[in-house]
């Protein structure tokens, strides 16, 4: 039986960090590690903090399609692998007011003055296609 995009979140929360991939102007895909914060309640959403300066910043500028990919447990110990891939289509939150609904405490690490940063940018992921594989059994959703 299919998961349920509610079913996915809760799988969704214990993995941190997904690889974000985007489309740089030249052609060419880039990714990179992009943490969740387990602020996962999914209904087809994904948010990630950012710098404005950033490469992924131009990249989602020039092209807002975008790709996210998640790795669960790695199979050891018995457990089933879990892999999520999702694409979509990426916007940049510049509101300083939005920027609280999405942060926890473990973000002042990267942005020691919080939601004041002057060049933080949040990434807002919808998705239109989730993939995933849970150990044998695999499905898709059209969100």
């Amino acid at each position: 039986m299919a998961k349920t995009l509610p079913e996915l979140a809760k799988a969704m929360r214990s993995i941190d960090f997904a690889m974000l991939a985007t489309h740089s102007r030249n052609g060419t895909i880039a990714m990179r590690p992009m943490s969740n914060n387990r602020d996962v309640d999914y209904d087809g959403d994904s948010y990630f903090f950012t710098d404005a300066a950033t490469l992924t910043v131009e990249d989602i500028e020039h092209n807002p399609q975008v790709s996210l990919s998640y790795l669960g447990s790695s199979g050891l110990l018995g457990q089933r692998p879990f892999f999520v891939a999702v694409e979509g289509k990426a916007t940049l939150i510049r509101d300083r007011g939005a920027f609280s609904a999405h942060w926890t405490s473990d973000l002042d690490r990267w942005f020691p003055q919080g939601i004041d940063t002057p060049s933080l940018v949040l990434i807002h992921v919808r998705a239109s296609r989730i993939h995933y594989w849970d150990g044998e059994k695999e499905g898709e959703l059209l969100v």
